[in-house]
């Protein structure tokens, strides 16, 4: 069996030691002065513990060995902080737990109601982000909790349940910007989401019912109003078109009264300047009038001794003339 001796490293010369230790400065010196800041982020930079500067994305630059330190912030991704119940797997089936200490308050009308919310925020000040406040988070549960449960206690259960839901959500947004504002978080509060809210376990059968009666309530007005909607504009059609149509008879009565008026007159006018001619005329009309749809009839003038004047004697010849030419010619055939 041989035996291996490994070979003796030769000792390194000062030079050797020299470029090593300037190649370690220059690894430390590159490690600490250079980071890159994200699309999304901003990088606050102390010097000496103090703020200095706010850097964008990119590729910085800072003193090294601690004398420059950086503190990225992701200041463009809404952020979401849960209250009243947590996630605990998120995917296609979600699994949540409830928060019974967040969620339980107490409402106006001295009811017990949980409350399930979310809000969303972004960061808006990286520098006030950084040093006004050490507890993030926990300021913001704080806020948070404050505001939505001063607004339930504001309110009666039946109102936070349903009509009163927007209202919170909206006054709770506000009411958290300006608090957040004048500690001066660096954050702004986009969106409250109230989620779940229901009575205590106890009772939510009874609240679930009283939901259902009051949204059947709803449905029934919403169907009466649809009616409504649909017959008053017929009936207020059909009213405005017999009030029309009632002014256009009314319209021609009176024009024919008028024009009545305005013939009586002139004829009143002609037979004041010739009453016998105008009477004598009238006459006329009157039995043209009577007589108008009668054929066959003659009219005799009682005062006359003989009335063939009056007749149409030629159209009696002609008519005697050509009955007498047919029977001769029915004679001829014969």
């Amino acid at each position: 069996m041989t035996n291996f001796t490994p070979p003796k490293m030769g000792k390194l010369s000062p030079k050797m030691l020299g470029v090593l230790a300037v190649g370690i400065l220059l690894l430390i010196f590159m490690g600490t002065s250079v980071f890159i800041v994200d699309q999304a982020e901003e990088a606050v930079i102390t010097r000496f513990g103090k703020y200095y500067i706010t850097r964008g994305p990119g590729l910085q630059f800072k003193l090294p060995f601690g004398i420059d330190r950086n503190y990225t912030v992701n200041v463009k991704a809404v952020q979401t902080a849960q209250f009243g119940f947590s996630t605990v797997k998120s995917g296609i089936a979600s699994t949540y737990a409830s928060k019974t200490r967040e969620s339980t308050m107490l409402t106006g009308d001295l009811n017990i109601v949980e409350v399930e919310w979310i809000i969303q925020y972004r960061i808006t000040d990286s520098r006030a982000w950084v040093f006004n406040v050490m507890e993030k988070e926990r300021t913001i549960s704080d806020v948070s909790r404050s505001v939505i449960n001063m607004l339930a206690g504001d309110r009666a259960i039946m109102d936070i349940m349903s009509p009163e839901r927007s209202a919170i959500e909206i006054a709770g947004a506000d009411l958290m910007n300006e608090t957040f504002k004048s500690y001066g978080l660096g954050i702004n509060v986009i969106a409250v989401k109230l989620q779940n809210i229901d009575p205590p376990a106890g009772v939510r059968q009874a609240f679930d019912d009283v939901n259902k009666a009051i949204q059947d309530m709803n449905r029934l007005i919403n169907e009466g109003m649809q009616v409504y909607n649909e017959e008053i504009p017929k009936a207020r059609g059909e009213a405005e078109r017999v009030v029309l149509v009632a002014q256009g008879y009314a319209s021609e009565r009176v024009n024919r009264a008028k024009g009545d008026v305005a013939r009586f007159n002139s004829v009143y006018d002609e037979y004041r300047r010739a009453p016998e001619v105008t009477r004598q005329r009238l006459y006329y009309e009157m039995v043209e009038e009577v007589f108008k749809d009668d054929e066959g009839m003659t009219i005799v003038d009682r005062n006359l001794r003989n009335f063939l004047p009056m007749m149409n004697v030629s159209g009696a010849i002609q008519s005697q003339s050509a009955q007498q030419n047919a029977q001769q010619g029915a004679q001829g055939g014969r």
